[in-house]
């Protein structure tokens, strides 16, 4: 068994092109680009045990070489993946599932009759890699890039692929992520957490791929900074996930959850005070607040528009072919790896970072709620939207860690608050003043928020 820890970026034909002659991979390519036709076959149930399971069984064919292979599911964030691999040689393209045992085999297959298993999709592609190599301080980082272009095939379904696979070879996995944001400066690469495997299962059930990424398990006691490095990971992973299946799908509701997830991404890196220091952040806030400025209008508009709605898949795809997008996602994954907001605060910062999540997180929903002065906006209501910034700093606490706060009644807050926000950001159109003093009050009048404001 070996540990694959490899980072996946959607591109253009174009951008594939550019990328063999960047003067980045140029100047490290060790080995010069070679070529290989790779033809894959994966295997699973009829009712798709093995997808269950979280692993994938595939025989490939590259030239004359037949390569049994099974891989299972790590830990797979923002594009930037690990998983344990198992690979055996065969002399013939035929499945040997004598290969697959208990070494290898997840228990919870293990009365799963192999002679079930058979052919469900293919995923045919050229290859073109080359091994790339550097000096990172005292140390040598060697990756595997690869170019690779073709089609999965499930049925009559198909689907292209078109992606650079980075693979670590050695080295540290920061590496990968910085070797992918200098290409993402100059080209349009959008980190992809999605296999080609998982690309196969897609075709055969569009709803199939898993949008949200298991909650992060929060605890009262646990470091703020490591509760960061959690919600920002949930939050960055929701958010590539969102974009791949709008992307493929072109679902109105999911661009509304993408944008969703960017929206929270920015009040939490907004509500962190000292503990991240804003010049830690800068260059990461100005891209959410570009992306959010672009997206949100259209998003708002577009829920009572369906001309809009129809026009967004392809302005999203506009998106796409620029280099922001990807260059956000990166330069957070490789904040939230280094712990960049760490570096260089002061003592008190220091302190903050170290403080338990419960009780710096109550500290900071008593501090927001006193400065919203909901009494304020029961008088003059036209007036609310200016908190909104405020309200989304609240809202994203709330909604990702109220586990961790003794506070009674935390869903109602907010449930409830949510609604203020929600109209806080509407049109002032006839009875819209009268319901947001109604809303404010009710929020105001809530026990939770009567303890946040003593």
């Amino acid at each position: 068994m070996q540990k694959e820890t490899e980072i996946k970026l959607r591109a253009s034909r174009e951008t594939l092109l550019a990328l063999r002659e960047h003067p980045l991979l140029k100047k490290r390519n060790k080995s010069g680009w070679s070529r290989h036709e790779l033809f894959n076959q994966y295997y699973d149930t009829a009712d798709r045990a093995l997808a269950q399971a979280r692993v994938a069984l595939r025989l490939r064919r590259d030239g004359e070489q037949f390569i049994q292979t099974l891989k299972s599911r790590g830990q797979s964030v923002a594009g930037l993946s690990e998983r344990n691999e198992w690979d055996w040689y065969l002399d013939k393209a035929k499945l040997d599932i004598k290969k697959l045992g208990d070494d290898c085999w997840p228990a919870s297959l293990a009365e799963l009759d192999k002679k079930t298993l058979k052919p469900i999709f293919t995923t045919d592609f050229v290859r073109e890699k080359a091994e790339i190599a550097w000096g990172r301080g005292k140390t040598r980082v060697i990756i595997e890039a690869a170019l690779d272009l073709g089609q999965v095939k499930a049925g009559k379904q198909s689907e292209e692929i078109c992606e650079l696979e980075l693979e670590l070879r050695q080295g540290d996995p920061e590496a990968l992520l910085e070797l992918a944001a200098e290409l993402a400066a100059d080209l349009p690469l959008m980190p992809c957490d999605i296999s080609k495997a998982e690309r196969g299962y897609r075709l055969h059930d569009a709803d199939g791929y898993s949008l949200q990424l298991p909650a992060p398990e929060l605890d009262a006691t646990m470091p703020l900074d490591d509760a960061v490095v959690a919600l920002g990971w949930q939050l960055l992973g929701n958010s590539q996930r969102l974009a791949e299946q709008y992307r493929f799908n072109g679902r109105w509701k999911l661009l509304g959850e993408w944008l969703q997830q960017l929206i929270e991404l920015r009040a939490l890196l907004g509500s962190l005070g000292q503990a991240a220091p804003r010049a830690s952040s800068r260059e990461l806030r100005e891209l959410l607040d570009a992306l959010i400025q672009d997206w949100r209008p259209r998003v708002e508009a577009g829920q009572d528009d369906e001309g809009l709605r129809k026009a967004a898949p392809g302005q999203f795809a506009e998106e796409l072919g620029q280099t922001r997008w990807g260059l956000l996602s990166l330069k957070t994954s490789l904040w939230l790896l280094q712990r960049s907001w760490t570096e260089g605060r002061n003592a008190r910062g220091d302190r903050q970072g170290a403080a338990e999540l419960g009780k710096w997180l109550l500290h900071l929903l008593a501090e927001e709620a006193k400065a919203l002065q909901l009494p304020r906006y029961q008088q003059q209501p036209e007036d609310l939207a200016e908190q909104s910034p405020r309200m989304e700093r609240l809202l994203v606490w709330l909604h990702m860690a109220r586990s961790v706060l003794e506070l009674p009644e935390v869903d109602r807050l907010y449930g409830e608050l949510a609604k203020l926000h929600e109209l806080a950001r509407q049109p002032l159109v006839e009875d819209a003043l009268e319901r947001r003093v109604e809303q404010a009050h009710l929020v105001w009048t809530l026990k939770a928020w009567k303890l946040l404001e003593k």
